[in-house]
């Protein structure tokens, strides 16, 4: 029998954006503790690979588009039907499609941004409420990002939604207290195929102005979230954790 067979936390938890990156590395952390995971994702091959990989039992993959609210529904339905619960939601998908000045930014690509990075997790949000943690209790987890509490030139979309989501933390750890405690990570830049475009093909430059000497990996994350969702952290909440290799030291005097 494998380790990841003897382990059952009898915890359930609701990744989204999980088929590679961050939200691979997050539902990683929580199987490999004893939680069983749901994992959304766009691209069905890429999911089902996933799946895979986090091992039958402990994983099922609801493919589908996170800003859409009938798959939201399916994504909580099939969690519940699987499982039973759903005691850890973790808010992970999101885009950014634009890299230029926000003055020239088109409102449409703007609106895009906002639905799939903030609107989204709201109505995720919305649903596990519903569904499980409104009577029984839980967590919340925000993937935000160092580009939404300082200025992030060429990304300001990106880093406006990512601001969303710290406030939005802000006001779900409000609202859902005592019972779901809520709160958020922001990552500087993590080696993923979502942020290829920052460091790719010259990593080593980009990883110059990090005290700790090296980008993100996943992992990375997925131990600071698989914390946040654990009782050792249960008195934390509304609270936005910085993960970034020491980036912001920089920014002394």
């Amino acid at each position: 029998m494998s380790a990841q067979e003897q382990q059952d936390s009898g915890r359930v938890a609701l990744v989204t954006g999980a088929s590679r990156g961050i939200g691979y590395g997050i539902a990683e952390a929580l199987v490999a503790r004893g939680d069983r995971v749901v994992v959304t994702g766009r691209n069905k091959e890429a999911l089902a690979l996933a799946v895979e990989k986090l091992g039958p039992g402990r994983a099922i993959g609801v493919p589908g588009k996170a800003h859409d609210e009938a798959h939201q529904a399916v994504a909580v339905e099939r969690a519940m039907e699987a499982f039973g619960r759903i005691d850890y939601l973790v808010n992970n998908a999101g885009t950014n499609p634009v890299f230029g000045p926000i003055a020239e930014l088109d409102l449409a690509v703007a609106r895009k941004v906002f639905e799939t990075n903030v609107v989204s997790a709201l109505g995720f949000a919305q649903q596990t409420w519903k569904a499980w943690q409104k009577e029984n209790g839980g967590a919340i987890v925000n993937i935000a990002s160092v580009a939404g509490v300082a200025a992030s030139p060429f990304i300001g979309a990106y880093g406006m939604s990512k601001a969303a989501m710290v406030n939005l933390t802000l006001q779900l750890a409000h609202e859902m207290a005592p019972g779901v405690r809520v709160n958020a990570i922001a990552p500087a830049v993590v080696k993923t195929k979502f942020a290829a475009a920052i460091y790719e093909g010259r990593e080593e430059e980009a990883a110059a102005s990090y005290p700790l000497g090296r980008l993100g990996v996943p992992e990375d994350i997925g131990g600071a979230a698989a914390f946040l969702l654990s009782d050792a952290a249960g008195w934390i909440t509304g609270q936005t954790l910085v993960v970034d290799g020491g980036l912001f030291l920089n920014a002394g005097v």
